[in-house]
């Protein structure tokens, strides 16, 4: 079986934890846990007929991109990054942390989520916005941890692709 280390890079709270427990536990709470350093979780994946055992790094959301989590980021296969759809400055910060992670590490198969997809009154992105974000070479996608919208194809994206260049 294959492994994989998959790790979720944003600022604070724009709800990389309650990605992962939706996507480990398909379950969803309204409590707000803040992440200190890094919490580890796995679950196992099909992709093309092959086991693949993701581990998932949860990063704390800090909002400066620290020494330790560029420590981290190594051995990464692959990284989802994640904005808040209600606060249109979390994805500058989403788009500078894996700006900072490439220029460390070099590039690696990634998506962007556009979370918090589920609160359609308070959403802030325009679709000339995310548009414009599509053009990029990773995949763009509004996600909600509370419904589960694109959780899945998310991880299996970034799973995929990594997959892809082992091969």
């Amino acid at each position: 079986m294959i492994l994989q280390k998959i790790c979720l890079l944003g600022a604070t709270a724009v709800g990389k934890t309650s990605l992962v427990r939706r996507f480990v536990q398909g379950i969803f709470s309204d409590r707000y846990l803040t992440t200190v350093g890094v919490r580890i979780d796995k679950r196992e994946v099909e992709i093309e007929g092959e086991r693949i055992q993701l581990v998932v790094w949860d990063l704390s959301g800090e909002d400066e991109f620290a020494q330790l989590q560029m420590r981290y980021l190594r051995g990464s296969a692959g990284w989802i990054l994640v904005a808040d759809g209600t606060r249109p400055e979390t994805l500058d910060k989403a788009l500078e942390l894996h700006q900072r992670a490439v220029d460390a590490l070099g590039d690696r198969p990634a998506a962007l989520l556009l979370n918090k997809a589920d609160l359609v009154d308070q959403w802030r992105f325009s679709d000339e916005r995310i548009a414009k974000l599509q053009s990029a070479e990773r995949p763009v996608l509004r996600s909600s941890a509370k419904t589960g919208a694109s959780v899945e194809e998310a991880f299996a994206s970034v799973a995929a692709a990594a997959r892809s260049r082992l091969r």
